[in-house]
């Protein structure tokens, strides 16, 4: 990834701009280790909802954790139900939609195979186009979901989350660290290439 400096010049004449390139391997990095640890949440949120390990799946009503039990995916156990039951705010404009929408397989589906699908997207550095396009509309459905904020008018991670798909969207973050160079180059993509 290049980086393009400018450096800025005050003389008699006026400010003079001139432009060097040169290669920027921290960007590099720290954008590859921002796909890594956002590819890491949603898988681990999958992995989680499905055996109910315990990290936020798991509980019962008195609090005590009962791995791989009943709040389990393969379980059973309705991944969406709880959140989009209980975790919608008072005064959410779109509250009945949503808590119309939980604990339908369907829903729990979708939400599942996008958590899986973007982790691995996201953690392989391949087909990061429809990755990071759909953790974005992800986080978008999450943060209509927690609107009004309790902390914040506006921001919350949900809106950071939508920023930073975007950022990986457009960075080319699958090179470093991943296999996005080796999957740029295969027939598929190079005939299909919405699949970066």
């Amino acid at each position: 990834m290049a980086v393009i400096h400018r450096h800025h010049h005050i003389s008699a004449e006026g400010v003079t701009t001139s432009e060097s390139t040169e290669t920027s391997t921290g960007l590099d990095r720290s954008i590859a280790a921002l796909r890594l640890a956002f590819g890491f949440t949603f898988l681990w949120a999958f992995l989680d909802k499905t055996f109910a390990l315990g990290w936020h799946t798991g509980y019962d009503d008195q609090g005590v954790l009962d791995r791989f039990g009943d709040a389990a995916w393969i379980n059973g156990g309705s991944p969406t139900e709880g959140f989009l039951t209980f975790g919608v705010p008072e005064g959410n404009w779109f509250k009945d939609v949503f808590t119309n929408m939980a604990g339908h397989a369907w829903v729990d589906w979708l939400f599942m195979i996008g958590l899986l699908g973007i982790g691995v997207t996201l953690l392989l550095g391949v087909g990061m186009r429809i990755g990071t396009a759909a953790g974005a509309l992800m986080y978008t459905f999450m943060y209509a979901a927690s609107f009004r904020l309790e902390n914040n008018p506006f921001v919350d991670d949900h809106l950071i989350g939508i920023i930073a798909m975007a950022v990986l969207f457009f960075a080319g973050a699958g090179v470093t660290w991943g296999l996005g160079r080796w999957w740029r180059g295969t027939r598929m993509v190079e005939k299909y290439p919405i699949l970066t």
